[in-house]
């Protein structure tokens, strides 16, 4: 059974209907790694303070390990969770486990001169956290962030991270993609659509390749599968301590 700490929201962020963001505030969690994730729960009105009966879910964290915990959030209608979660306004009271758990962190990625972060959706959040670190900056001559979703409503973080063009000039590129319509500020088209036509590569100024490039994916099963494809025809494979490769990667359902 998961140690469940007391918390409560400092603020809560809607980026679009159903997509927010809520930043917590949590004593007893213990320190963990970028990446990693916890569990969120809430307590069924009729069963305040039954542990048992806590209604929890795993997510990433958006950010590192601090006094506030940030948690980037998809509203799913039918979800036993999420609705819940949806509903809270700053002030209310949730809970979370006291320990990060999950290996998807720079810790279990390879070095390499360039570093691509692919997500769909949601799947930002563990590079919004390690991107607020020095760790990456520190290992990596590169970075490129390439993020995928159906409507430019659904971009998130942008702000944020595109000033690191500025505070990080020459090292870093943001790539945003669009899959139900055009844009201005994105590409359309889904990321392993992208990558095999040369798109991202171009826009980037930077080759993704076995030699020069280690990549972290998080997100769509169906875009995990497709991009390994591809990036499995290039001689990259996933990266494990006894059989060393290039590609680290996450499931989000």
């Amino acid at each position: 059974m998961p140690t469940w700490c007391d918390a409560t929201i400092t603020k809560k962020k809607v980026w679009a209907d159903g997509l927010f963001t809520i930043t917590i505030k949590a004593d007893g969690v213990q320190p963990f790694e970028e990446g990693q994730f916890l569990q969120l729960g809430v307590y069924p009105k009729d069963q305040i303070g039954v542990q048992a009966a806590i209604i929890n879910r795993p997510y990433s964290v958006a950010s590192p390990h601090g006094d506030e915990l940030e948690f980037f959030i998809v509203l799913v209608p039918d979800g036993d969770l999420t609705p819940k979660l949806w509903a809270l306004e700053v002030g209310d009271g949730l809970v979370v486990n006291d320990r990060g758990a999950g290996r998807f962190t720079l810790a279990h990625t390879p070095d390499a001169d360039h570093l691509w972060l692919f997500a769909t959706g949601t799947g930002l959040a563990p590079y919004v956290a390690m991107l607020r670190t020095e760790t990456p900056w520190e290992r990596y001559k590169k970075i490129v962030i390439v993020h995928g979703v159906r409507r430019e409503s659904d971009l998130a973080y942008t702000e944020e991270l595109s000033n690191y063009r500025t505070t990080r000039p020459g090292q870093f590129e943001l790539i945003q993609s669009l899959t139900r319509e055009q844009s201005k500020v994105a590409m359309r088209g889904r990321i392993p659509a992208l990558l095999a036509s040369g798109q991202l590569e171009t826009a980037s100024h930077c080759l993704l390749t076995k030699d020069s490039s280690a990549v972290m994916l998080c997100g769509n099963p169906a875009m995990l599968d497709s991009m390994e494809e591809l990036l499995n025809s290039r001689g990259m494979v996933k990266h494990r301590s006894k059989t060393p490769g290039q590609i680290v990667l996450e499931r989000y359902w």
